[in-house]
């Protein structure tokens, strides 16, 4: 039987950003220099196939510090911690590494300064994510405000106006953080932001990618894990970009062919936290059914790389 032709418009940049590249070093590295098991605090990235793959290595992974035995060691995720999470691993005397992206980090000490300076914080962010938790735990409970889209920053009600201060999750939608920034700016015209957005280059670059090769496909696959921030949002800025047969898929063996049927462009993407090995299994499985051929499109090219802690490093 004659396969059907299926020409794949890889988007460029995919998949891992410095930020879960570091992270996933760092428990390695920690697994090398103190031999398993190590304890990381949640999941160190949200992708469910690096998590088994660090579990294979000897990472265990646990919700909360109580469940760390004494005298182990215990890693933090690249989403950062409320201050609560090191404070008691001190206390507790446990060797800890934090794999805090450092842009999440960025974002701390933004909301430290602003704290600092007397300001209330509006955060720009998904409740019940783990990074808007640990952003969230910088400061004394009742200092930070949580707004997620632009109705909550119509009717957000502020102690002050003159001394007000936003900053956001780095894994959003950058058109949808921008639509709640017009909003506050034009309620409080003296609000304080970042001097550079708080949105990650990675999640930015992935969604530029995307609003280019959407409009040309008729299905678009974004490779990524149900609880990944970042790879949800580009399923929504695939669907925003012309592309409504848009799906997030975990791996191969998710993949609805069926609804592939009678498409002859297929964009796919991945999420910052999602392995380019994830991808290759997804086109070797389109090369069984389909006579596939590539075609990458390319919006930069990304050349970060963040330095591993001081102790790991070597």
């Amino acid at each position: 039987m004659t396969q059907a032709p299926l020409t794949i418009v890889l988007a460029s940049p995919r998949g891992f950003c410095a930020g879960v590249d570091r992270a996933i070093h760092i428990v390695e590295r920690a697994i090398d220099l103190y031999r398993a098991p190590v304890y990381v605090r949640h999941e160190i990235v949200h992708n469910r196939f690096v998590v088994d793959m660090l579990k294979e290595k000897g990472a265990v992974f646990v919700d909360d510090l109580d469940e760390v035995p004494d005298g182990v060691p215990v890693v933090f995720s690249a989403h950062g911690v409320p201050k609560t999470v090191p404070a008691e691993a001190e206390r507790r005397g446990l060797v800890f590494l934090d794999a805090a992206c450092p842009l999440v980090t960025k974002v701390h000490r933004e909301a430290e300064m602003h704290h600092d300076m007397g300001r209330q914080i509006i955060m720009i962010g998904h409740a019940g994510h783990p990074e808007v938790i640990g952003t969230l735990g910088q400061v004394p409970d009742g200092v930070m405000l949580l707004v997620e889209n632009t109705l909550q920053a119509e009717t957000v009600v502020v102690n002050d106006p003159a001394r007000l201060a936003f900053i956001t999750q780095t894994t959003l939608s950058v058109d949808e953080a921008s639509s709640v920034i017009d909003v506050l700016r034009s309620r409080f015209p003296g609000i304080v932001g970042p001097r550079k957005e708080d949105i990650c280059y990675a999640t930015t670059n992935r969604q530029a990618a995307v609003k280019v090769i959407a409009p040309r496909c008729e299905a678009l696959m974004v490779i990524g894990s149900p609880n990944s921030s970042n790879s949800r949002r580009l399923v929504e800025v695939a669907v925003g970009a012309g592309c409504p047969r848009s799906v997030l898929v975990q791996g191969a063996e998710e993949v609805d062919w069926s609804l592939i049927a009678g498409v002859r462009r297929l964009g796919i993407t991945a999420g910052a936290s999602a392995p380019e090995l994830l991808v290759a299994e997804v086109i070797a499985a389109a090369r069984k059914r389909f006579r596939v051929t590539i075609e990458e499109v390319k919006v930069t090219d990304e050349t970060i790389a963040f330095k591993l802690p001081p102790m790991l490093a070597g």
